[in-house]
């Protein structure tokens, strides 16, 4: 299975008259998964349905949907909520009751959200109907989204093998450097001591090869080198694994950095050094690429 990205975007519109509407859905980075839902008065009914289709395709990354409505022409009327309106005037009542308050006028009553009501008893036979409809663009937008998301995903893919084949031939140099060697130690060490005696008077070989290889064992990588080449076998691994698994090669490229970070603090020559660095380097943008996977 390719890996997916977070983000995406796509709109689909659709018509029934005498209404026309448009979804647009855009996802993007998130550590969980969050949807975020904007529909316009009247299609409230369908909240968790639509919500549900976001949930049916994603497991990551926070998902915005929004439903713009159009109607054409007006078919209804306006109708009086009685039973609002009553509920109201009992508040008024008990208001009063509590303050000495003027009575409000009627044209501040019918004025109230929800008093006057417009209606079309047709349309509301109909709305069912039009649900359906309007849903299943949401349903066409929100695949057209996954599809963004899995051509960026191959993308992503193509970068991070690439990043892990870096990290291999970078392991490999610092493996294979001489550098590393008790030899090329004290014959550093060698020469770091000869600058420091003035006199040129000659000093202990026994003592300098003992030290050599203190500072040798002190500066051994053998094992940060072994854990990150178990490292790049996991990363492969990942990405012939089905299913999400972002928030693991995060994990992973966390584990990658800190190695990194334990070569450069250990290295006592300017090759594992440079070598370690543009570890690092790699490192940090493999760990860019991944945090924009599902």
């Amino acid at each position: 299975m390719a890996l997916k990205s977070m983000t995406g975007f796509a709109r689909r519109d659709g018509a029934d008259e005498p209404f026309a509407w448009a979804w647009e859905a855009r996802t993007l980075n998130a550590r969980g998964f969050d949807v975020r839902l904007r529909l316009p008065p009247g299609f409230e009914a369908i909240e968790a349905r639509a919500r549900d289709l976001c949930k049916s395709r994603f497991v990551r990354g926070n998902c915005t949907v929004n439903l713009a409505v159009k109607r054409e022409r007006d078919t209804g009327q306006l109708r009086l909520n009685e039973s609002a309106l009553r509920d109201v005037a009992g508040i008024v009542e008990k208001a009063r009751g509590l303050i000495d308050a003027e009575k409000p006028s009627l044209d501040a009553l019918l004025g109230l959200k929800g008093v006057i009501e417009f209606v079309d008893e047709a349309e509301e036979e109909q709305a069912e109907t039009r649900y359906e409809l309007v849903l299943a663009d949401l349903a066409k937008a929100l695949d057209d989204v996954a599809e963004s998301r899995a051509v960026e995903g191959r993308h992503l893919e193509e970068a991070i093998v690439s990043h892990i084949e870096e990290i291999e031939g970078l392991v490999g140099e610092i493996e294979a450097s001489p550098a590393r060697t008790p030899e090329a130690i004290m014959e550093r060490l060698q020469g770091q001591i000869s600058r420091l005696l003035q006199d040129g008077q000659d000093f202990d070989q026994q003592r300098l090869h003992q030290e050599a290889v203190l500072l040798a064992t002190k500066a051994d990588i053998a094992e940060e080198l072994d854990r990150l080449r178990a490292h790049i076998a996991s990363a492969r691994n990942l990405l012939k694994d089905e299913g999400p698994v972002g928030r693991r090669f995060e994990f992973l490229a966390q584990e990658f950095n800190r190695e990194a970070n334990t070569i450069c603090s250990k290295s006592n020559d300017g090759a594992t050094t440079t070598a370690g660095l543009a570890l690092k380097a790699v490192i940090d943008r493999l760990r860019e690429q991944v945090q924009n996977i599902e």
